[in-house]
């Protein structure tokens, strides 16, 4: 249900740009900086809901609530849901710079083929699987956050960066080289970046009237605002997303992935954040972070429309392949949760003989749902081509 607080903060005695929060400066002489301190949400004055603002509410609520049941439909949930995660963790992290592809997180000999890229990926993914598990045990707070931040961090780039703990001195961004004198942007001192976390704990778990899209949106904001960690504060940020959606029963599964539309306009995702942070504009955040949910849980709707039609199809084809047909099933679900497989691997992980496991490989290229993607004799992978053209949209 959408719940709308109509107030205006026109003629309001405040500054606009004093309304996100201030800057402080820090030390003296030489070393002095500046650094923002964001205030507390909600905003005041609260947002005002325009009718741009109401016509995206609508629209993001409609679209989710659509997904919603869509997601029902899927044959099984599990098995798209993980996907879909490995989705979202490679394009979050492809926002921050990693330079890796659907394929090598899906690689059947990822073990043997890892780079610093892909691990960043493969951690996103366990971290949040990990959130989403825990968030049956815990709410939404800064302990969940951290655990997940430990899980992000561990054994890649930015492992040295106190994993698992908000930050104890003051960073900043910018581009490479960039120091406290040039940067782009300075978050809050830890004092204060320590104070301005308990309080978006606060307002994460307290009740308010506004719409919890629009609690989504000032929530991310506010994350990024703050940078509570040394590294990672994107993702964790993006995850934050989902996390705060699938608590508030908007979502019952992390169906949505976000990042998609966010790597598109990363430029103005980026840019409109600074906006609120020099203007106190959040309403222009605010109304594209709806347009990202709406646009996002459109691209998920096809997307599963079109899974679950070549899952059926399919489903067709191997069941009228005879004495086959049951070997070939057990090969085919496993496809569904791993579409790049290699001929050993799949034998060990299903329980089955090589020859088996090579016979039913056999089969299901000449049916067309698989296609060798390697040359040789030894290792030999195969892609279920048509699974991965749909995922790979967007990657």
């Amino acid at each position: 249900m959408i719940e709308l607080v109509f107030q205006s903060w026109k003629g309001s005695e405040r500054k606009m740009n004093d309304r996100a929060g201030y800057w402080k400066t820090n030390l003296s002489g030489e070393m002095a900086y500046q650094s923002f301190v964001p205030s507390p949400l909600p905003p005041t004055p609260p947002i005002e809901i325009s009718e741009d603002i109401l016509e995206q509410l609508i629209k993001a609520n409609s679209q989710l609530a659509i997904l919603e049941s869509v997601a029902t439909r899927i044959p099984d949930v599990d098995l798209f849901v993980s996907m879909y995660v490995r989705k979202e963790a490679l394009m979050s992290s492809q926002i921050e710079g990693t330079q890796a592809t659907l394929e090598d997180v899906l690689d059947p000999l990822i073990e043997d083929n890892t780079n610093r890229n892909v691990a960043d990926v493969v951690n996103y993914i366990k971290a949040t699987e990990y959130a989403i598990r825990r968030l049956h045990e815990l709410p939404l707070c800064n302990r969940l956050l951290k655990e997940t931040h430990a899980i992000l961090m561990e054994g890649v780039r930015g492992q040295e960066k106190n994993p698992g703990e908000f930050r104890c001195s003051q960073n900043w961004i910018g581009g490479k080289g960039s120091t406290l004198r040039n940067a782009k942007y300075i978050p809050p001192s830890p004092d204060d970046m320590t104070e301005a976390m308990s309080d978006l704990e606060k307002y994460i778990n307290a009740d308010d009237r506004l719409d919890g899209l629009i609690r989504a949106a000032l929530i991310h904001y506010q994350f990024e605002t703050i940078h509570p960690f040394l590294d990672g504060n994107g993702r964790i940020g993006r995850l934050l997303i989902t996390l705060f959606l699938m608590e508030k029963k908007i979502l019952t599964t992390p169906a949505l992935y976000i990042s998609y539309f966010l790597k598109k306009n990363r430029v103005e995702y980026y840019d409109r954040m600074t906006e609120v942070r020099s203007k106190g504009n959040y309403e222009q955040w605010v109304k594209f972070f709806l347009q990202a949910l709406a646009e996002s849980a459109k691209d998920a709707i096809a997307a599963i429309d079109e899974l679950t039609a070549l899952h059926d199809k399919n489903v067709d084809l191997v069941a009228g392949m005879g004495r086959a047909s049951k070997n070939a099933m057990l090969v085919f679900r496993y496809l569904e949760a791993n579409p790049i497989i290699e001929i050993g691997k799949t034998a060990e992980a299903l329980g089955i003989t090589f020859g088996t496991a090579s016979n039913v490989v056999e089969r299901l290229s000449s049916a067309g749902i698989l296609e060798q993607t390697t040359t040789g004799r030894r290792n030999r992978t195969f892609a279920y081509k048509d699974y991965l053209a749909i995922l790979r949209k967007g990657t």
